[in-house]
């Protein structure tokens, strides 16, 4: 069993460079959590990742990248009619993201397109997937995988964790996704919602207003991501509430919320207290947006 398998789209991430040029890595917003993730638990497959890719050259090359961050990619599946999706970002001044696709024919559309496709799922103590990734698949899948994962956390197979991640170009509409996400909420057992996603999409009135519809329900796990405000999470009281600095240097906000799931999730999975899986999450955030692209280097 796994310690996370994480469900999405991986791409080509193309990054202009200071100089003019460009170069590429991979991205996409369920795989960066599972790279962060397995570097902080840092034990030889505890993550799988699950996507569709092509035969392309740059899929196989993400095969091997993710191998080599330890990443178990044995229920990768391939697709010889679709490649992998590319996309390219460009930041400004202050490390915000403009980002142009090239994903509506990915590999990745094509996830759980049969009637046995959830099937290939490998057990994990938690499962983890995003708006992102129910926003890619065609509405049959999206309801197959959801199917599944409600099956399987019923019967305490597996914790589900979902971040909504909204992204209004992937879906059909705004009242699709809206319905689709609330469900998705009432399957998830770890929240990890991000405040502008949920006000965004929920239209909710404030900050507060958010966070008092997730205390509503009683969850697993709960993190509320508000960006440089820092997490909060409806378990904890006043007493236990801490402060979390911004980070000192932000040159790339990509991969943020990411990289605070990936964090978190590995606090979580080695047992620890809401508080210590909190600030796990925000310093791995901290960090990320303090370097360019959505995967930092090692440290």
């Amino acid at each position: 069993m796994f310690a996370l398998v994480s469900i999405g789209e991986v791409m080509a991430e193309i990054r202009g460079s200071l100089d003019g040029n460009h170069q590429v890595g991979f991205a996409g917003d369920t795989y960066n959590t599972a790279v962060y993730c397995q570097r902080l638990l840092d034990t030889e497959s505890s993550v799988a990742y699950i996507t569709r890719v092509g035969i392309d050259p740059l899929s196989e090359s993400w095969l091997k990248v993710a191998s080599d961050e330890g990443i178990d990619v044995t229920h990768v599946s391939t697709d010889e009619d679709a490649n992998l999706g590319i996309y390219s970002v460009k930041t400004d001044a202050h490390g915000e993201r403009s980002f142009h696709y090239w994903r509506n024919e990915s590999a990745a559309r094509k996830l759980f397109s049969t009637r046995y496709a959830t099937a290939v799922l490998p057990q994990a103590r938690v499962t983890y997937l995003s708006g992102i990734t129910l926003g890619v698949l065609d509405p049959d899948a999206r309801r197959r995988l959801m199917g599944h994962l409600s099956a399987q956390s019923k019967a305490g197979h597996t914790l589900v964790a979902f971040d909504s991640n909204y992204r209004p170009r992937l879906w059909e509409n705004a009242e699709v996704a809206r319905e689709v996400m609330a469900e998705m909420w009432q399957i998830a057992d770890i929240a990890l919602p991000s405040i502008d996603d949920e006000r965004a999409l929920f239209l909710d009135a404030s900050d507060e207003a958010v966070i008092d519809r997730f205390a509503q329900r009683n969850w697993r796990a709960c993190a509320i991501k508000r960006g440089a405000l820092g997490p909060v999470s409806p378990s904890l009281g006043v007493l236990d509430s801490a402060s979390f600095l911004p980070a000192e240097k932000v040159v790339d906000t990509t991969a943020a919320g990411d990289s605070f799931n990936g964090g978190y999730l590995a606090s979580l999975l080695s047992g620890h207290h809401e508080l210590v899986c909190l600030k796990a999450g925000h310093d791995c955030a901290t960090y990320v947006v303090g370097v360019r692209g959505a995967i930092a280097p090692r440290i």
